[in-house]
């Protein structure tokens, strides 16, 4: 694994048709690398505060760039104009990450989803294969399940209590609301309940990474199962015993297990 300490990082705002996009990157200082660099996909209620350190983590540990994002309507990124669609997971891939990646002019890259974030990357696997040349999912839902709306029935009561909302505006300011909206309404929504990723992981070229805990509370470990049993690509499935958030409770073995799967890779390559 890669300890150089010298990480420079730089932000900038990135302006879209719909409005403007936060993004980071952390990079090597004096480094150029020639490896793909990993992007990441954040969850329904994430931003690119929230990963926390876990880009650093990782550009350290894998010796690449890392990417992030804030979604419209998400962290530090302009406010969503109206409700996410239906296919919203679906669309990403040709909106704002096509935007994200023009800008910083990424040929090739990896990518690092969690939880809707991991759906969105099995979407934009296929979209972008001849460019994407590895993708890791941690947490990802494939399908609706009971389970995942039970977890987002219990944050919306949990949520309902007070000063909830505004906690989660640390990281949204006063989009908060229009956030948690969008992630509850979204998935309890009787229009999204047959939602999968069926159609698209058979068109998953890529070797894909798929980590899963058994104590997540929004999805059981027939997500990852799916995931890795429909991918056409390679897949390696790794399922702890972890929460919702691996990379948060178990970061160290997230980052290591990401780093040599990715060293594994380029050796073969």
């Amino acid at each position: 694994m890669t300890t150089s300490p010298d990480l420079l990082s730089h932000e900038f705002l990135l302006p879209t048709p719909a409005g403007r996009i936060y993004v980071k990157r952390w990079e090597h200082s004096g480094q150029a690398s020639n490896q793909a660099p990993v992007i990441l996909m954040h969850d329904s209620l994430g931003s690119v505060e929230l990963w926390r350190d876990l880009p650093d983590r990782l550009a350290r540990g894998t010796g690449r760039a890392v990417v992030a994002y804030d979604r419209l309507g998400f962290g530090r990124s302009d406010p969503h104009a109206g409700q996410l669609p239906v296919d919203f997971i679906a669309q990403e891939a040709h909106t704002t990450f096509a935007h994200v990646i023009a800008a910083l002019q990424i040929d090739r890259f990896v990518l690092f989803g969690h939880s809707v974030g991991g759906g969105m990357s099995g979407v934009m696997g296929p979209a972008c294969a001849a460019r994407c040349e590895a993708l890791i999912t941690e947490s990802a839902q494939a399908f609706v399940e009971e389970r995942t709306l039970a977890g987002i029935r219990a944050a919306q009561g949990a949520f309902a209590e007070p000063g909830q909302v505004e906690r989660l505006g640390r990281y949204h300011g006063d989009k908060a609301a229009w956030v948690l909206s969008a992630w509850i309404d979204r998935w309890l929504d009787p229009a999204f309940q047959t939602w999968s990723l069926d159609s698209a992981l058979p068109q998953v070229t890529a070797p894909n990474l798929v980590l899963h805990g058994r104590g997540d509370e929004y999805g059981s470990v027939h997500h990852p199962e799916r995931i890795a049993a429909l991918s056409y690509g390679p897949s390696s499935l790794v399922i702890g015993d972890w929460g919702h958030v691996p990379h948060r409770e178990d970061a160290e073995h997230i980052v290591q297990r990401a780093a040599q799967w990715l060293a594994d890779l380029a050796s073969t390559q």
